[in-house]
């Protein structure tokens, strides 16, 4: 009995261990867990130092954009959503109009919306998630006030003029 007693508790302090050892770990990477697509884009000179808080979405991770066959700059953010779209990539996209604002297309499945920053309002040339429906928004016009469904993911260097008639949209992680 001593045996099986002494057995037990070696085994809770061990799992106790490695608990304390997992939550020391995620502390310094805040609450939101973090693919290692992510870590990849930190790698830039002076990255090291991270936020106080460990959430740092302003992060941007290069991306290639190819609108009608013609590449343009672009970056994603780091956030969930974003990272998310990240997974999904190459992508190659057909673009359609909406309301004299937007391009819009559907990505083959829902992004996760977790941990959404902040809502902002698209600003021309940003790339966005409309959770609704499901869809990526690129803004050739300043978009409407800020919403908690329309979540910000990226921005693409293009004039307003190219973002308003492009047609097909490719995106490509960045070599």
């Amino acid at each position: 009995m001593t045996f099986t007693l002494r057995r037990a508790l070696t085994t809770t302090a061990a799992v106790g261990v490695l608990l304390l050892a997992a939550t020391a770990c995620s502390d310094d990477s805040s609450a939101e867990q973090t693919p290692t697509t992510a870590s990849a884009s930190s790698s830039a000179p002076g990255s090291a130092s991270a936020s106080p808080t460990g959430s740092n979405r302003s992060t941007p991770m290069d991306i290639r954009v190819t609108l009608d066959g013609q590449e343009v700059e672009a970056t994603l953010n780091d956030s969930p959503a974003a990272r998310d779209l990240a997974s999904l990539l190459p992508l190659t996209l057909d673009l359609k109009d909406f309301h004299g604002t937007e391009r819009i297309a559907d990505p083959p499945r829902k992004l996760t919306t977790e941990n959404a920053p902040n809502p902002q309002a698209p600003k021309t040339g940003d790339l966005t998630y409309y959770a609704p429906w499901g869809n990526l928004a690129l803004f050739y016009k300043d978009g409407p006030s800020a919403s908690e469904d329309l979540l910000v993911l990226g921005h693409i260097d293009a004039d307003a003029d190219q973002l308003a008639g492009a047609d097909r949209i490719t995106i490509e992680a960045a070599s």
